[in-house]
């Protein structure tokens, strides 16, 4: 079964092709960014062939996608002869509020239950909806799944999920922790049990998604119990533009003191913030360059960034009783040996050792043999988890 993995943003589509039924097989792979915009650019690759490019306007998800169903059916660049190879489309949807605690077909009623989440997620779900939209178009009678970002998260107890203000307030606005980066989460705890021949059950770990936008999560017995990130994604981890944790009262000295408007300080805990905020650049690999260069302010900027992820660890060991496993994830926590190194340096009582050539080398595990609590490495694929539950979904229903 070949099924269309789609990651619609505002202005840009990412997309993916699997064979699912063949080894799980990556087919092609591509991005169409600044859609809406008369330079809009698309890149698009297949195993094995020189990858194609091009630019020119897209006026909008609908002819971006039509554009990217013209290159899967391309007699060189394409994957498939027919669109009706196509049996599957898979969405990444940021935000389900409590009404979704798993991936689901969509119909018109969960069609309709993701645009009233819209409200949680403004910038993020409506992209989401017009990729659904544009394939209903294009592709009409092939399943849709939605597979939530907030999902895996769902399954967080009262006392983790719930804020220390009015009750009303969440009765009425549905504030809460949601947390984001779930479908991640999951995969890379799930392959941390792979990986180390342990059942998944009997496993306490905290994962760290550390890219431009970063999260930890406590995941125990397979579940998330916990995880950084809170009603929206700009609470916890110092983030490459988002400040992360942060007094709640210091937007509101600030927009009195400096005269800022809501926008404004929006654009200011979201955009300007975080590691740029604190040194200018947000790129890690940057970083480390000027901080070698005596950059004062890099220096900070990684260091305020290590001992956030360091305290999160150390407080998920506590809310879980325990710790087996600390994996990294995503741009940072995928290539940056330096960081990984820096925030483990904390968690030596937990009775962690690292390896370090191991570390630098980039291997899975590259804790000793010794070490109590396992340090992974493992790159995520929130993608291939996407076409699985689509997978998964369009054939239950064919069994039903």
């Amino acid at each position: 079964m070949k099924i269309l993995v789609l990651n619609s943003g505002s202005s840009s589509i990412k997309y993916q092709v699997f064979d699912i039924d063949s080894r799980e097989t990556l087919l092609a792979k591509g991005l169409i960014e600044r859609i809406g915009l008369k330079n809009s650019a698309v890149a698009h690759s297949v195993s094995e062939k020189p990858p194609f490019s091009r630019t020119g306007e897209i006026r909008d998800h609908t002819v971006a996608i039509e554009e990217i169903l013209s290159l899967l059916t391309h007699p060189e660049q394409g994957v498939v002869r027919d669109l009706r190879e196509i049996e599957g489309v898979g969405h990444r949807i940021v935000h389900g509020g409590e009404k979704f605690a798993e991936s689901v077909l969509v119909d018109d009623a969960v069609y309709a239950a993701i645009k009233e989440c819209v409200e949680l997620a403004p910038l993020h779900n409506p992209p989401n909806l017009l990729g659904i939209e544009a394939c209903r178009k294009l592709l009409p009678g092939v399943p849709q799944a939605a597979v939530f970002d907030t999902a895996f998260h769902q399954t967080m107890p009262p006392r983790a999920y719930a804020y220390a203000i009015p009750y009303r307030m969440y009765l009425t606005h549905k504030i809460r922790r949601y947390g984001f980066h779930g479908t991640s989460h999951m995969y890379v705890s799930r392959e941390a049990a792979r990986l180390l021949a342990r059942p998944l059950e009997s496993l306490k770990i905290v994962t760290c998604h550390l890219g431009n936008g970063c999260s930890v999560a406590a995941v125990d017995s397979g579940v998330s119990v916990d995880t950084s990130m809170g009603f929206t994604p700009l609470e916890g981890l110092v983030m490459g533009s988002r400040s992360g944790d942060l007094d709640p009262y210091v937007p509101l000295y600030l927009m009195e003191r400096e005269r800022m408007g809501i926008s404004e300080m929006s654009d200011l805990l979201n955009k300007k913030s975080g590691l740029v905020g604190i040194c200018g650049k947000k790129d890690m690999r940057d970083i480390i360059e000027d901080a070698r260069a005596g950059s004062k302010a890099a220096l900070l900027a990684i260091e305020v960034f290590t001992y956030r992820v360091a305290k999160y660890i150390g407080a998920y060991a506590a809310a879980m009783n325990g710790l087996d496993a600390i994996v990294f994830t995503a741009g940072m926590g995928e290539r940056s040996a330096p960081i990984r190194s820096r925030i483990l340096a904390f968690a030596t009582f937990l009775g962690l050792e690292v390896d370090e050539e191991k570390n630098r080398r980039g291997e899975t595990i590259f804790s000793t043999p010794r070490s109590k609590v396992a340090a992974m490495m493992i790159p995520t694929n929130e993608e291939l988890v996407i076409a699985r539950d689509t997978h998964r979904l369009i054939t239950a229903r064919a069994r039903a």
